[in-house]
């Protein structure tokens, strides 16, 4: 069956520019264009401002930069082939870019899902049981569970790939989105097993997301109970803002996703999907950064340091 998808299939066609307007995709361009600069730009800072102050060696700032290693390498998988479509007049891809980039943007998405659920983890231990907070978020344990966050995003990556290019593919090849989206690969597949295995893929990509938003969820609550045994304000305030910019991204990460896969159906879906999809896969990325960075003042002071610090010896 592998074999037959390689003869008969050896490109798709990228259909979800194409229902744009042609004079809005320059537009589009160099708006997509900014945002993607400004993402590498803003999470290149925030780990060099990471590794260059010692201040910040501690396991939430390791988890940020393994984020923001995740968030960079996604973006570089969807972006500049998203770029390219939209000056193109001929958007296609061929069948092995397309198992590639679907495998990466799997890989780097669920691993930075996996992330924000250890940074959850990570701020109930250190507001929760902050006695054992050098115990249990330990160097070497730090390093596990960044490991295991990849690792489980590798293997959602390789599971969901493998399944859907071992189907066999009709005879159209047009994917009505910009990129090599599973949902739009799955239309375009045959046979008698297909409704079964789009159940098993939902099953593959929403149960990992749920189980991490749960575990999110409950550590807040556990935080949040926490927080109110606090006597001071001023107390309360300080140990909840530690938290402010993790909660903030975690609400625009799931916020976004929930309204591209629970948003309704009309018959300018196509125009809608894509435009939704795009705040997803470049819109969410470029507030990340700036969340951080604007919610935290320590790492704010940090890049600000850096910043400075590598301006005034470029210009001696």
């Amino acid at each position: 069956m592998p074999a037959q998808n390689h003869s008969i299939m050896s490109e798709f066609i990228l259909f979800g520019f194409s229902a744009f307007p042609h004079q809005m995709l320059p537009v589009l361009f160099l708006l997509y264009l900014l945002m993607y600069l400004f993402t590498l730009l803003g999470n290149l800072l925030i780990m060099a401002a990471i590794w260059t102050e010692r201040r910040l060696h501690t396991p939430m700032y390791l988890f940020l930069c393994a984020l923001s290693i995740s968030e960079i390498l996604f973006t570089v998988v969807i972006t500049p082939r998203m770029l390219a479509d939209l000056l193109s007049t001929h958007r296609s891809i061929t069948f092995t870019a397309c198992a590639n980039q679907l495998f990466f943007s799997f890989t780097f998405g669920y691993t930075h899902s996996f992330l924000l659920m250890v940074m959850g983890y990570d701020r109930y231990v250190a507001i929760c049981r902050p006695l054992h907070y050098h115990v249990l978020m330990s160097l070497r344990g730090c390093a596990r569970l960044v490991a295991w966050s990849w690792a489980g995003g590798s293997l959602i990556g390789i599971t969901v790939t493998s399944i859907i290019f071992r189907l066999a593919f009709c005879e159209s090849n047009v994917i009505h989105h910009f990129l090599c989206h599973v949902f739009s690969l799955l239309k375009l597949t045959c046979g008698e097993s297909t409704a079964f295995v789009s159940i098993v893929v939902i099953l593959v990509c929403v149960t990992p997301l749920i189980g991490c938003l749960v575990f999110i969820v409950l550590s807040y609550i556990f935080i949040v109970a926490a927080i109110l045994r606090i006597t001071s304000t001023e107390g309360r305030h300080k140990t909840f803002s530690t938290c402010v910019s993790h909660l903030t991204v975690v609400i625009v990460h799931y916020g976004f996703a929930s309204i591209i896969y629970l948003k309704a159906r009309g018959p300018h879906s196509l125009y809608v999907d894509t435009l939704m999809s795009t705040t997803y896969t470049v819109f969410t990325p470029f507030l990340s950064p700036i969340i951080f960075s604007l919610r935290n003042k320590e790492l704010k002071n940090a890049i600000n340091k850096s910043f400075s610090r590598n301006f005034c010896q470029q210009s001696a």
